[in-house]
């Protein structure tokens, strides 16, 4: 696809989207205004074009579009949950009508094939879908009070203005994840999105905007407030704010859950992955070689559930080398948007500046290159942000092995036993998703068990990236322990009350205690 060609496709998309050269950087779902703070630009990692601009907010514009926040929180909560899914299966219409426009957006503002870029706005009608459901079943627990003429029971009530910071690899899915299950549960967002895939974003107010004002929601339901970190620490301080969700790094969700326990609130952690896929012995390969290649460089390896390790039992690493080598060298890297392509870019600069010391970093400590990386220095879509899936053959303990790297890099190793497979498994800081590829019963048990995988996510015979709506999605230690999606990861979005009622003439106190006056 030439260049010309490109842009003159990503300026349709852009007017069907509403996204100017310009754009608001404040908008509260369906008003918007010029913000006080400077300008940002949004590259693509595609082809290093311009796709706009937007202005950042300022203290002064995040402070009123807090204040319509906590107003609208006022209304929307006294909304019937039903009525509340109907505004979510309104959104979940429009997004099925502009699926294409918005995907393409996420494909050329992140760098992620064009079907991934579909297949993240699937996810937000997707989410839709579930809270519409959810809606109606916001159920609490009746339980058997000890006292006679008593009923005891539990009900869930909306928590408040939820904040949402996402990440750039997936622009708008994690936000959909969390606002469509606050919206149900009548809480109202603030939306603090990647300052890498703030367009997306824009994109996303400008859609719900026509269907806000036509349903008749408060504004304030649903703010976007584009700018840098300190957005981030304003949120996280907020003590407005009951519930932030972030996605993002170790580093940051440290921060951010500091800040907020400091308060004394909740914090919902999406934070890094170091994911591994274990071959079994008694493992179908032809499915294992799907699932670690797709797993390791879809979205150039810059999902949190990537494969970043493979863990090959010794009689069929071998076999397995051959079969990964193989496949990697019919992977076609190149412009995202042509559906002929496996791979797209990194996100900017200091993505490849990452990926060339994790590469160094192998080296240093000894591991060899089973297929070499590099940096693509030419080509029809210039923009310095391609760089080649590799695989390195590493020890375990290596200390590159244990850190994340945000990038197509497969570090592949042997093992004998299951039971040290899993402890190499278990072996690193994170514990988000993980996966076992094997045909034994027993095998397979033992790794969903007590004694098998620590992380959130364990899978048979699929690999570790891609969820599925239905089910809680998180992990465990540095990956912060939050659940977003789907399950009860509703209930963090609510605050849950008990409730007793005497309907009998005298008041007995609990465990037989005796008041008499």
């Amino acid at each position: 696809m030439p260049k010309l060609t490109l842009r003159k496709e990503m300026q349709n998309v852009l007017d069907v989207l509403g996204i100017s050269p310009i754009s608001h950087g404040v908008h509260t779902g369906i008003g918007g205004w010029k913000s006080g703070g400077a300008l940002l630009e949004s590259h693509s990692p595609v082809d290093g074009e311009l796709i706009g601009s937007v202005y950042q907010a300022d203290r002064s514009d995040y402070e009123k579009a807090m204040k319509m926040a906590v107003q609208a929180f006022q209304e929307w909560r006294l909304v019937p949950a039903p009525r509340r899914g109907e505004l979510v299966r309104l959104v979940g219409q429009k997004l099925r009508d502009f699926k294409d426009p918005l995907g393409r957006l996420v494909s050329y503002e992140m760098g992620k094939s064009l079907q991934e870029g579909l297949g993240e706005v699937q996810e937000m009608i997707d989410i839709c879908d579930f809270a519409v459901g959810l809606s109606r079943q916001l159920y609490g627990l009746s339980m058997h009070s000890e006292r006679p003429g008593h009923r005891m029971y539990e009900q869930w009530h909306p928590l408040g203005v939820v904040g949402i910071i996402s990440a750039f690899n997936f622009p708008v899915a994690v936000w959909s994840w969390n606002s469509m299950l606050a919206w149900v549960c009548g809480d109202v967002c603030i939306w603090k999105p990647s300052e890498k895939t703030p367009l997306t974003a824009v994109a996303c107010q400008n859609l719900l905007s026509d269907v806000f004002r036509s349903f008749g929601a408060p504004e304030g339901l649903s703010c976007l407030v584009v700018g840098d970190y300190k957005v981030g620490e304003w949120i996280s301080s907020d003590e407005r704010i009951p519930l932030v969700s972030a996605t993002g790094s170790t580093r940051m969700g440290k921060l951010v859950g500091e800040a907020v326990a400091r308060r004394l609130g909740r914090s919902l952690l999406e934070l890094g992955g170091n994911n591994a896929i274990i071959i079994s012995e008694q493992a179908d390969l032809d499915l294992a070689i799907v699932g670690s290649v797709f797993g390791a460089v879809g979205t150039a390896g810059q999902r949190c559930t990537t494969t970043r390790r493979l863990i090959i039992h010794r009689s069929r690493y071998e076999e397995m080398k051959q079969r990964l080598v193989k496949a990697y060298g019919q992977l076609r890297i190149g412009n995202p948007l042509d559906e002929h392509n496996h791979v797209g870019p990194l996100i900017d600069s200091l993505a490849v500046q990452a990926y060339n010391k994790a590469v160094e970093a192998v080296r240093q400590e000894g591991g060899t290159f089973l297929v070499e990386g590099g940096v693509f220095s030419d080509g029809e879509y210039e923009s310095g942000c391609y760089v080649k899936p590799c695989i390195a053959e590493v020890k375990p303990h290596y200390a590159i092995v244990q850190h994340e790297t945000f990038a197509p890099i497969l570090y592949i190793m042997p093992y004998d036993t299951l039971e040290e497979a899993i402890a190499i498994q278990n072996s690193v800081p994170q514990g988000l998703s993980s996966a076992l590829f094997t045909l034994n019963m027993r095998e397979a048990e033992l790794f969903l068990s007590t004694a098998g995988s620590d992380c959130g996510i364990a899978n048979v015979n699929i690999g570790t990236s891609g969820a599925e709506i239905g089910g809680a999605f998180g992990g465990e230690k540095e990956t912060g322990g939050g659940r977003e999606s789907g399950s009860d990861s509703w209930k963090a979005y609510m605050r849950r009350q008990t409730n007793t009622i005497n309907y009998s003439t005298r008041l007995p106190l609990a465990q037989g205690i005796r008041f008499d006056v």
